[in-house]
């Protein structure tokens, strides 16, 4: 049964583009899995570590609801990763959630998936973007499909609301073999997640 959704990790990840929406995310019942290039503990921009639990070369997007693709200068390494690529057209091509926020955008753009699509993402690859197909728009969230775009860590609340969102309504579709795991018992308790001194103060910067 698929309940989880797939997000990749890589030394200088946006700490708060992978954690924010992961917690979200987990907290409406869809666990979040993070795929690296190696099993190991991955450092974010500001500091903030994250462990790989699966490889994206091995992984299948038949497996996952969904894709998770947070910004920093992680998508500029993962955007020359042929598998990396070929992941992210497969979560396209079979309609599921495709979600990338502020540079992250950069792999949709490799995966050439844009063309003809409504996005955002950082103002800095706009004009990345609009090479590749894409129609930017300066909004906070921006849905188009199955893609949803986000601009910079200050419209996290919206992008992480509108992941949800796409979620339960891909659910009702597609009926009750999508059912998100855990949602008639109590979340599992949880380490707090303790967030740097000053790190939502330099990412809105």
């Amino acid at each position: 049964m698929q309940s989880e959704l797939l997000a990749l990790v890589d030394d200088i990840y946006e700490d708060l583009e992978l954690w924010y929406p992961k917690l979200r995310l987990e907290e409406a019942g869809y666990p979040v899995r993070l795929a690296g290039r190696e099993l190991r503990v991955f450092t974010g921009k500001h500091g903030y570590p994250a462990a790989a639990d699966l490889l994206w070369e091995t992984a299948r997007s038949a497996e996952f609801l969904g894709l998770l693709i947070p910004g920093g200068f992680m998508p500029d390494k993962l955007r020359r990763e042929p598998k990396v690529l070929a992941l992210t057209r497969e979560f396209f091509d079979q309609g599921k959630l495709v979600a990338f926020i502020c540079h992250g955008g950069w792999i949709p753009i490799s995966a050439n998936i844009l063309r003809g699509r409504r996005a955002t993402g950082s103002l800095g690859i706009k004009d990345d973007l609009e090479n590749a197909g894409a129609v930017w728009v300066d909004e906070p969230v921006v849905v188009d499909g199955n893609l949803v775009s986000s601009r910079t860590p200050a419209d996290l609340p919206q992008f992480a609301k509108a992941m949800v969102q796409f979620l339960e309504t891909d659910r009702t579709v597609r009926g009750p073999s999508r059912r998100p795991a855990g949602q008639d018992k109590p979340p599992a308790a949880r380490s707090p997640l303790m967030l740097k001194k000053g790190m939502l103060r330099d990412v809105l910067k």
